[in-house]
């Protein structure tokens, strides 16, 4: 494809893809921001697979959001191939000038072949298909000193835009229906705005988690400073045990404090949005539910082992990542200690540490 100088005068309507995790497609969001700012006039489009669309549904500068369901090759080769067929139809319909991916995702440079948009930027991958797919190219190789919001952005710096301040916010609209159930939730409860911590010690990846019992300790003291607590999880068995494990050993210490309602696998995406928008502070370790807090604005205290923090650390300013000094080899990026699932870095990291955290937010 010809290279052209990029002008957003002429823009028209814009793909921007990202089919990753929660986090990851949330994090994208700024993207979103920049080209409707850069051009307002522009209708700006994403596509998502199906599960991680909470997380840019509503998105005040986004126009249309397709998805793919990751269900589809279950359905058999007939139905999926019709289903694929309608996504091309409704993206060629939409005519875009721009297509920006975000992953190296090879779906993405198909699409850029069958949309055929006048310019498309995607990671500097790899040459044959792949670099005579897109017009425009920027690193593919993440800098682990830079936060993956900013790596994002390089797909516009790479077209001679430069993003401002206001443009790298993370924007995540909850929607009046998520807002409304969790707001009967904390009146049931008891529970006012701003009056609470929200602790969202899972994720989807076990060596990720700090343990149940340091959990449960710090639950106990920071309940014990008269701080109601909320837990979270996803409806997932493992998350849910997790939950599970840190009140049975904090019903075994018997202490008494502030009370603590377990929310876990009760709420949905937009609804644990609407729920740590109005929490004191949020606690957890490296997931999606961080990514939403900060983005919601709630001062944050995160965990972090194997994964990089500097890369996926809570956006924005005001919020406190706890890690281990003792573990010179993090973030190692791996699934534990030589691939265990078991990661040396939390497994040992004291409740005071992370306790001293939540006390300077507090």
């Amino acid at each position: 494809m010809p290279h052209e100088v990029f002008s957003a005068a002429g823009l028209r309507r814009a793909l921007v893809i990202k089919l990753r995790h929660h986090g990851d497609v949330l994090l994208a969001a700024p993207v979103i921001s920049t080209l409707k700012r850069i051009a307002p006039q522009c209708e700006v489009d994403a596509l998502v697979y199906a599960d991680t669309a909470p997380m840019l549904e509503g998105h005040p500068a986004l126009a249309q959001l397709h998805r793919i369901d990751r269900n589809w090759k279950r359905q058999g080769l007939r139905r999926q191939g019709g289903a694929e067929w309608r996504l091309i139809r409704d993206l060629r319909a939409r005519h875009y000038d721009l297509v920006v991916h975000l992953s190296v995702h090879t779906r993405g440079a198909w699409l850029v072949r069958l949309l055929r948009p006048r310019r498309s930027v995607a990671p500097k991958f790899r040459g044959g298909f792949w670099a005579r797919s897109f017009t425009h190219f920027y690193p593919a190789q993440s800098d682990p000193q830079r936060h993956t919001v900013d790596t994002n952005l390089d797909s516009l710096r790479a077209l001679g835009v430069t993003p401002t301040e206001a443009d790298q916010r993370v924007v995540l609209v909850p929607g009046a229906e998520a807002e409304a159930r969790v707001g009967e939730l904390l009146a049931r409860h008891g529970v006012g705005a701003g009056g609470f911590i929200h602790v969202h010690p899972a994720s989807r990846w076990a060596f990720k988690c700090w343990p149940a019992e340091r959990v449960a300790a710090l639950c106990d003291a920071l309940a014990a400073k008269g701080w109601p607590l909320v837990l979270t999880s996803a409806p997932d068995a493992a998350e849910k045990a997790l939950i599970g494990d840190v009140c049975a050993v904090r019903n075994s210490n018997a202490v008494s404090s502030a009370p603590t309602f377990d929310l876990s696998g009760q709420l949905s995406l937009k609804e644990l949005a609407a729920l740590t928008a109005r929490a004191r502070l949020f606690v957890g370790v490296d997931s999606a539910p961080m990514h939403i807090a900060a983005a919601m604005g709630t001062p944050v205290v995160a965990i972090f082992g194997p994964s990089g923090d500097r890369e996926w650390g809570p956006w924005g300013a005001g919020h406190r990542v706890v890690a281990s000094p003792d573990h010179p080899c993090r973030p190692c990026g791996m699934a534990g200690c030589n691939d265990s699932k078991v990661s040396d870095c939390l497994t040992t990291l004291p409740v005071a540490q992370v306790l001293a955290a939540c006390e300077e937010l507090l």
